[in-house]
C-alpha cells in the first residue's frame, strides 16, 4: 500500500503542480485507487479460500485466520512500546536517550529530538491509546461488518476485504493526511475517509473500555468526562480514544508537541490524574488486551447467534 501511495503521490504532484483543484482530484483518485485495489485483493483472496475450504476446512480456516490477523497491529504496537520502556527503565537510560528517541520516532508523528523522559512516556501513553483504535479496534470492527455481509451473501466483501479497505484508508491518512503544503489538498479525501471509517469504532471503544477496568468513579461519569475532553481535540476520533484510555488508566495526557518544528498545544485530558509513567503505560497496554479479548468474545457470540 505504501509503495503504491508514494508512486501515485509523485505522479499527482507532477501533473497538478501548484493547482489546488487538481491536487484535490489527484488525492481523490489516489484514495479511490488504493482503497479499491485493497478491497478487491481481499475479496479475491476470500473467493479462493471459500473455494478451497470445501476440500480442507480446518487448514484453510486457520490460514485465513492468520491472514486476517495481519490487519491487526496488536503485537507490533505492544513490542514497540515495551522495547522503549525497557530501555528507559535502566538507571543509565540517559546514555541511550538518542536511541530511545529514534525508536520513538518510528511510532509517533511528533518531533522527538528534544524530548526528556517525562515527555517520552507521555508520547508512549498517547500513541498507545490512539493507535489501539487505528491498529486494532477499527480493523476488528470492519472485519465484523464483513462477516455480517457474508451472513446475507458470500459474494459481498467479507472480513478480509473490509479490513484491508480500512487499512488502505488508514495508511493513506498516515502518509498524506497532513495540513501542510500540497498535502493540505492532496490528502484531504484520504483523511476524511479515515475519519469516517474510524468514527464508529472510536465511539464503541469509548462505551466499552470502562467495563474492562475497575474505575473509581461511575462508568457513566467516566464516559461523559472522556467524551467532553476528547471532543476538544482537533481530531475528535483520536481525542476520544486518548481520553477514555486516560480516564480508565488514570493518567494525564495532552500538552505541547512539536511537528516539524511547529508548536501545537493539545488540550489537557484527565487533568486530575498524574503524568504518564511506566506503570500507567503498562495499564494502557493491559486495557488494550482486555478490550480486544472482550470484543472477540462478543463478536463470536453474535456470529454464533446469526448462524
Amino acid at each position: 500500500m505504501g509503495a503504491v501511495i508514494s508512486f501515485l503521490r509523485r505522479l499527482a504532484e507532477r501533473i497538478a503542480k501548484e493547482n489546488k483543484f487538481k491536487l484535490y482530484i489527484g488525492g481523490a483518485i489516489i484514495t479511490s485507487t488504493v482503497v479499491l485495489l485493497s478491497g478487491i485483493s481481499g475479496w479475491l483472496i476470500e473467493r479462493l479460500f471459500l473455494f478451497l475450504e470445501i476440500r480442507s476446512p480446518i487448514i484453510i480456516s486457520l490460514l485465513f485466520a492468520f491472514i486476517l490477523s495481519t490487519a491487526l497491529a496488536s503485537r507490533s504496537l505492544n513490542n514497540s512500546i515495551f522495547e522503549i520502556i525497557n530501555l528507559i527503565s535502566h538507571k543509565n537510560y540517559i546514555e541511550n536517550l538518542n536511541e530511545i528517541r529514534q525508536k520513538l520516532s518510528f511510532i509517533v508523528g511528533r518531533d522527538v529530538e528534544h524530548l526528556d523522559k517525562n515527555e517520552i512516556l507521555r508520547a508512549l501513553a498517547e500513541t498507545a491509546s490512539e493507535n489501539s483504535v487505528d491498529g486494532i479496534f477499527a480493523p476488528l470492527f470492519w472485519m465484523f461488518i464483513g462477516i455480517i455481509f457474508w451472513h446475507f451473501n458470500q459474494l459481498m466483501p467479507g472480513p478480509l476485504a473490509m479490513a484491508w479497505i480500512f487499512k488502505a484508508s488508514s495508511t493513506i491518512d498516515s502518509m498524506l493526511g497532513y495540513k501542510e503544503g500540497k498535502l493540505r489538498w492532496l490528502g484531504f479525501t484520504g483523511a476524511k475517509l479515515d475519519d469516517l471509517l474510524t468514527f464508529l469504532p472510536s465511539r464503541i471503544v469509548l462505551i466499552t473500555l470502562p467495563f474492562c477496568c475497575r474505575p473509581k468513579q461511575p462508568i457513566l461519569k467516566i464516559t461523559r468526562q472522556a467524551w467532553k475532553d476528547g471532543l476538544v481535540d482537533s481530531s475528535p476520533n483520536s481525542g476520544i480514544s486518548e481520553a477514555i484510555f486516560a480516564y480508565c488508566a488514570e493518567v494525564r495526557m495532552g500538552g505541547v508537541n512539536y511537528y516539524k518544528g511547529i508548536k501545537k498545544i493539545k488540550p489537557i485530558i484527565a487533568r486530575s490524574y498524574p503524568i504518564a509513567n511506566i506503570g500507567s503505560i503498562k495499564r494502557i497496554l493491559n486495557l488494550i488486551l482486555r478490550l480486544q479479548f472482550a470484543w472477540l468474545l462478543v463478536i463470536s457470540f453474535i456470529i454464533k447467534f446469526l448462524n
